[in-house]
């Protein structure tokens, strides 16, 4: 059996989702897990429902959904769909919280609003596929991968997870032979829905690859297989036939949007190969990752938007390894956030992060109560691994290097805007 992710943009217009309908054709024998992510830039739209609900003003909210279930009820027709009731549940489900107030923090919120995201693309896919003549079983993931309660990056309980594959995922399976269910959500113990991280699709994925115990997982994306860059970042960016384990984690643990961080060990565990195929066309080779050596690569270009600086000072002039770094690292775990670069000094501490405002400003308002506490937002951090200086010195152009550091294999720049 195989384990096939479809990400947004290969469902992200009729054309695509009928796209889909032809790849699986071509894999006629066989059980397939099919799992997908929510329709083109659905999750983006979700994510400003909650911000309007969380802030209180639920008009605005309701509003942007009603935008979001026109656009779904709009695909469904475009794909023929006469009787389009079986979807009102979902929507029901987020427009009966909608209606309420927020009372608990916005993590929970956003996990209850977005997931319905993926509910919605794969019932769409699942009862046009259908339709078209590839029987299939629609499955709601939420009943099978069982998570903790850390809202927007759940940690998964394998055990209740492995049991539940055994008994629904692997009869249907051996009944239907394909089976439709979603990416990125799970559940608790309490039936509240969670999310593994942004683009936990791929996570997910490999999840049931290796509880299923898959011969590959397939990952299908709009360009031909992993390339040393985003196309859109950077023009000279290159496909890259083969790769091993380790270095997608690398690249992964470094932000690139490749694949899931987390995606790799399930798969390395098991030795189940990973592979990067085009949805545009599918007839091309793509990128196998396996856990062999693979030499002569190309540099490895990265770059994070949107990032912040926090300089963190002692006030007394101690030592800042003398209990000041374990005190920054607890803060980190308790708001289950972690730094994209760390620098001691011997009075300070610097640590790169993401702009997750809520999140900033919790750590921000936490690390006043130890430490002299110094914002610098909208950087960018540019890695290169396997780099060259004369790459180094284009990548970083005319921008300020305000943070360097460099290693044998792997550079990293925080950069910001010349003034």
């Amino acid at each position: 059996m195989n384990v096939f992710k479809f990400g947004g943009a290969s469902v992200s217009t009729p054309d695509r989702v009928r796209n889909v309908g032809s790849i699986l054709q071509r894999y006629p024998d066989g059980q397939l897990l099919v799992v997908i992510s929510a329709m083109g830039k659905t999750t983006n739209a979700l994510e400003q429902v909650v911000e309007a609900f969380f802030r209180g003003d639920k008009d605005e909210a309701l509003r942007l959904f009603e935008g979001i279930k026109n656009d779904h009820l709009s695909m469904a027709t475009a794909l023929g769909q006469d009787d389009l009731t079986y979807l009102n549940d979902f929507f029901t489900e987020v427009e009966w919280l909608l209606h309420d107030k927020p009372v608990r923090d916005y993590d929970y919120y956003y996990d209850q609003v977005v997931c319905v995201g993926e509910l919605l693309s794969t019932a769409i896919v699942s009862r046009y596929l259908q339709e078209a003549g590839t029987e299939n079983q629609w499955i709601d993931v939420r009943d099978i991968l069982r998570t903790d309660n850390n809202f927007r990056d759940a940690q998964i309980d394998w055990n209740y997870t492995a049991q539940k594959t055994s008994e629904i995922l692997k009869p249907a399976l051996e009944q239907h032979r394909v089976v439709i269910t979603q990416g990125f959500i799970g559940a608790t113990d309490d039936n509240e829905s969670t999310t593994l991280g942004r683009e936990g699709s791929d996570y997910s994925a490999a999840i049931f690859a290796n509880l299923l115990g898959a011969e590959a997982q397939t990952i299908w994306k709009d360009v031909q297989g992993v390339m040393n860059a985003d196309p859109k970042q950077y023009e000279g960016a290159e496909w890259i036939r083969e790769l091993n384990y380790r270095e997608v984690i690398e690249m992964a643990y470094y932000g690139a949007q490749v694949i899931h961080p987390k995606t790799i060990k399930p798969l390395q565990n098991k030795g189940i190969p990973l592979l990067v195929k085009s949805f545009i066309d599918p007839g091309t080779e793509g990128t196998t990752i396996h856990n062999s050596e693979v030499k002569s690569l190309p540099p490895i270009i990265v770059y994070k938007r949107q990032q912040v600086l926090m300089e963190l000072a002692t006030r007394d002039f101690s030592f800042v390894g003398e209990g000041g770094t374990a005190e920054v690292y607890r803060i980190f775990e308790e708001l289950k956030f972690r730094p994209n670069l760390t620098q001691n000094g011997a009075v300070s501490f610097l640590c790169v992060i993401d702009e997750h405002p809520e999140k900033v400003e919790a750590f921000a308002h936490r690390a006043t109560e130890h430490f002299d506490v110094r914002v610098t937002r909208g950087l960018t951090l540019l890695t290169i691994r396997h780099y060259n200086e004369e790459l180094v010195t284009k990548l970083c152009g005319d921008s300020s290097v305000i943070l360097k550091q460099q290693t044998p294999d792997t550079l990293q720049a925080l950069l910001a805007p010349k003034q």
